[in-house]
């Protein structure tokens, strides 16, 4: 059965994590800006407990859907903070880029993500690049490649060089085509394919986030 907007809050103060992590889900699909006071405490308490990082990834999701500018500076706070469950930090470097934007396609906290060298941070920040579909100014577009290129064959982190392709769609110039090309090569079917289909223009149909 689909929540409703209030059995999901409800369900951030329920005493099983797996029911608030439920809720929070719920609620990062109704995108609902006036749940995200309720949220946020949610998250603050729930970051109390190293043992839930599943339903704190879900509930840093749900706040990078219904939060807004002034939660930037809560989740940069978090994203230093060393941890072991690396997981979170991919929820928040996606918030970071959904929350972050001062203007449209602002480059901003996607690079304050790539420069705190966590691997994780930085691959959510570029997914929600690539969700969001941003344009990026060309210096923008080579410190994003730059880093993708860098890691190209960390096997540990395998869309490191995925979500970039997939944002490269979007992009234009002759780096971004030098990029894609290569990445059209590599062996990894599911870069391939991306990077074939962002040399056409094309972003991939029915990309799903967890």
């Amino acid at each position: 059965m689909t929540l409703t907007r209030n059995e999901a809050l409800a369900l951030l103060s329920d005493s099983i994590s797996a029911r608030r992590r439920r809720g929070a889900k719920r609620l990062r699909a109704l995108a609902d800006p006036t749940t995200a006071a309720q949220v946020r405490t949610a998250l603050k308490r729930e970051l109390l407990d190293k043992r839930t990082w599943e339903t704190q990834y879900q509930l840093i999701m749900a706040l990078g859907m219904t939060g807004s500018r002034g939660d930037v500076e809560l989740l940069k706070e978090l994203a230093l903070q060393p941890r072991s469950a690396t997981m979170v930090n991919t929820a928040l470097g996606d918030a970071i880029v959904r929350l972050g934007c001062d203007v449209d396609n602002d480059p901003a906290p996607t690079l304050w993500c790539l420069r705190q060298d966590v691997e994780l941070l930085a691959d959510g920040a570029l997914r929600a690049v690539a969700m969001l579909r941003l344009k990026f100014p060309d210096t923008a577009v080579d410190a994003v490649l730059d880093y993708a290129e860098a890691n190209f064959h960390d096997l540990n982190h395998k869309s490191l060089a995925y979500w970039p392709a997939v944002a490269a769609a979007g992009w234009t110039g002759p780096r971004v085509r030098a990029f894609l090309t290569r990445c059209s090569q590599d062996s990894r079917q599911y870069i391939a394919e991306a990077a074939t289909d962002a040399l056409n223009g094309r972003y991939p149909k029915g990309v799903s986030v967890l």
